[in-house]
C-alpha cells in the first residue's frame, strides 16, 4: 500500500514537471513574439519602389545622365547656328592732304541654304581715287552662290547638323545605359542589406531561444532533473549565437553604409539611413520569371548600349558621305543682279538682266587626291571598325543574358529544394525537442538539430539574395533597367 502511494507520488510529480516545462516553453515563445512585436513596431519599412523613386531623382549620376542629354541639345543648336542669316557691314574711309580718296559703305545680309547661299546688299561708294572696279554712288545687288559638285549633295554644315541629331537621340540612349548600371547597382546593395538585416534577425531569435533554454535548464538542474554537462551545452550554444549576432550585426551595419551611398537629396547632399529604418523582407516567388526569348527580344529592341551602335553608325556614314564629296572637284557658280540706287529687283526684266549682272565661277582639285583618297578610306574603316565591334557587344551581350538567366533558373530551383528542406528539418527539431522534453533526447541532439535549421535558414538567405542578383542581373544585361 505504501509503495503504491510513492509510485502515484511519483508519477504525479513527473506529469507536474512535465506539464511546467511546457507551460515555460509556451511562455517563453509568447515573450519572444511580444519582444519581437515591439521592436518591429518601432521600425518603418524603407520599401524597394522608394528607395528606386529617390535615386531616379536625387542621385547625382541621374543628374549627370541628364546632363549628357542637355549637352547634346546644346550641340544640335549650335549646329544649327550654320543656318542663321548674316548681317555683315564692310565700311571705309579715307582722306589725306585735303583729298577724298575713296569712301564705301556696303552692308550686307547673307541667307544659307541647304544647298548654297543667298546674298544680297548695297553699295555706296565714291571718291577721287576709287578703283574702276567698284561702281560709284548707290548701287544693290542679289545673287546666289551654288556648289556644282562638291558640296551639291552634303558638305560639312549639313553633315554637322545631321551628326548633332544623331548625337542627341544617342545621347538619350547613354543616359539610359547610365541609369541601368546605376540602378543594378542600387537593386543589389539594398537585397543586400536585406539579406544581412534577415541574418541578424534569424541570430536573434536563435540568441532568444538559447537565452531561454538555458534558464530552463539551469532550473531543471537545480531541482535534480538535468546534469550539470546540459548547463554548460546550453550555455556553450547562447555563446555561439551571441557571436554569429554580433557578427550579423556588424554585416547589417555595412550594409547599411553602402545603401547610404545611394541616398541624396534634392540640394545635392547625401544623407545616412535613419536607424529605425528596416528593408522588405526577402521572399523568393518563381511567379515572376520572364521567359528567356522574350528578354532577349526586348533587350534586341530597346537595349540603350546597342541601340547607341546604331546612332553611332550613322553618325559615321555621314561622315564617310561627307569624305566621298572631298574626292568631287570644287566648283561654286556665282550669280548676282545688279540694279542703281537700294532696289535690287527695280525694273527687272530680260533685257534688264542681260545688261546689269555679275557673274563668276571657281573651279579647283587637287591632281593627287591623296588627303581626300586617305580620309574616304579611313572613313570606310572606322564603319567597318565600328560594326565588328557591334557584332561582338551583341554577342557578348546574348551571352550574358543567358549566363544569368542560367543562373537565376538554377537558383529557383535550388531555393524550392531548400523551402522544402526547411520544412524537414524543422519537424525533426520538434520531434528531438519534444523527446526532450520528455527525458528521452539529450541537449546536444536538440542543439544538433537547431543548428542545422540555422544552416539552413542561412543558406535561404543567401540563395535569396542570390537569386534577387541574378533577376536583375537578366534585366541589366539586357538593358531593361530604367
Amino acid at each position: 500500500m505504501i509503495e503504491r502511494i510513492l509510485l502515484t507520488a511519483k508519477c504525479t510529480l513527473q506529469n507536474n514537471i512535465t506539464t511546467f516545462k511546457r507551460v515555460m516553453a509556451i511562455m517563453v515563445a509568447l515573450l519572444s513574439f511580444y519582444s519581437a512585436f515591439s521592436q518591429t513596431s518601432k521600425q518603418e519599412i524603407y520599401a524597394l519602389d522608394s528607395f528606386i523613386a529617390q535615386i531616379k531623382k536625387f542621385h547625382p549620376i541621374t543628374k549627370q545622365a541628364d546632363i549628357q542629354v542637355d549637352k547634346a541639345a546644346a550641340e544640335l543648336l549650335s549646329a544649327r547656328g550654320s543656318f542663321d542669316p548674316t548681317i555683315a557691314l564692310d565700311a571705309s574711309r579715307k582722306t589725306f592732304d585735303g583729298k577724298n580718296y575713296y569712301f564705301y559703305t556696303n552692308p550686307e545680309l547673307g541667307i544659307p541654304l541647304p544647298v548654297g547661299n543667298i546674298k544680297t546688299g548695297i553699295e555706296n561708294n565714291g571718291g577721287d581715287f576709287l578703283t574702276s572696279e567698284i561702281t560709284k554712288g548707290k548701287t544693290s545687288y542679289l545673287g546666289i552662290e551654288i556648289p556644282l559638285a562638291k558640296g551639291l549633295l552634303l558638305d560639312k554644315r549639313r553633315a554637322v547638323l545631321q551628326q548633332a541629331k544623331l548625337y542627341r537621340s544617342q545621347s538619350e540612349q547613354e543616359r539610359l545605359t547610365m541609369l541601368n548600371n546605376l540602378l543594378f547597382d542600387a537593386y543589389t546593395t539594398y537585397w543586400q542589406w536585406a539579406g544581412s538585416f534577415q541574418q541578424y534577425k534569424l541570430f536573434s531569435q536563435f540568441t532568444e531561444i538559447a537565452s531561454n533554454r538555458l534558464r530552463l535548464v539551469r532550473i531543471a538542474y537545480k531541482n535534480g532533473d538535468r546534469a550539470m554537462m546540459d548547463t554548460v551545452e546550453a550555455f556553450t550554444q547562447l555563446q555561439n549565437y551571441q557571436l554569429m549576432q554580433s557578427d550579423a550585426m556588424l554585416k547589417w551595419n555595412n550594409a547599411k553604409l553602402e545603401l547610404s551611398n545611394f541616398l541624396w537629396l534634392n540640394n545635392d547632399s547625401s544623407y545616412f539611413l535613419p536607424e529605425n529604418y528596416i528593408p522588405e523582407t526577402l521572399l523568393f516567388s518563381a511567379t515572376n520569371a520572364q521567359q528567356l526569348e522574350d528578354v532577349l527580344a526586348k533587350s534586341a529592341e530597346q537595349n540603350p548600349l546597342l541601340r547607341a551602335y546604331d546612332f553611332k553608325l550613322n553618325s559615321l556614314e555621314v561622315e564617310r558621305k561627307l569624305k566621298f564629296q572631298s574626292l568631287l572637284p570644287y566648283v561654286s557658280l556665282k550669280a548676282n543682279i545688279l540694279n542703281k540706287d537700294y532696289y535690287a529687283l527695280k525694273n527687272v526684266s530680260t533685257d534688264f538682266i542681260q545688261n546689269n549682272y555679275k557673274w563668276g565661277i571657281d573651279f579647283k582639285i587637287p591632281i593627287f587626291l591623296r588627303e581626300a583618297r586617305g580620309d574616304y578610306k579611313k572613313a570606310q574603316l572606322k564603319i567597318k571598325e565600328t560594326s565588328l565591334e557591334f557584332i561582338n557587344k551583341k554577342q557578348q551581350t546574348v551571352t550574358k543574358i543567358r549566363s544569368y538567366y542560367n543562373d537565376f533558373t538554377a537558383l529557383s530551383q535550388q531555393l524550392i529544394i531548400a523551402q522544402t528542406m526547411y520544412g524537414n528539418y524543422q519537424a525533426l527539431l520538434k520531434n528531438e525537442e519534444l523527446k526532450f522534453t520528455q527525458g528521452e533526447s539529450s541537449l546536444f541532439l536538440v542543439n544538433s538539430r537547431e543548428t542545422k535549421v540555422i544552416e539552413l535558414l542561412q543558406k535561404q538567405i543567401e540563395l535569396n539574395i542570390k537569386y534577387y542578383k541574378a533577376k536583375y542581373a537578366v534585366e541589366w544585361a539586357a538593358g531593361l533597367l530604367k
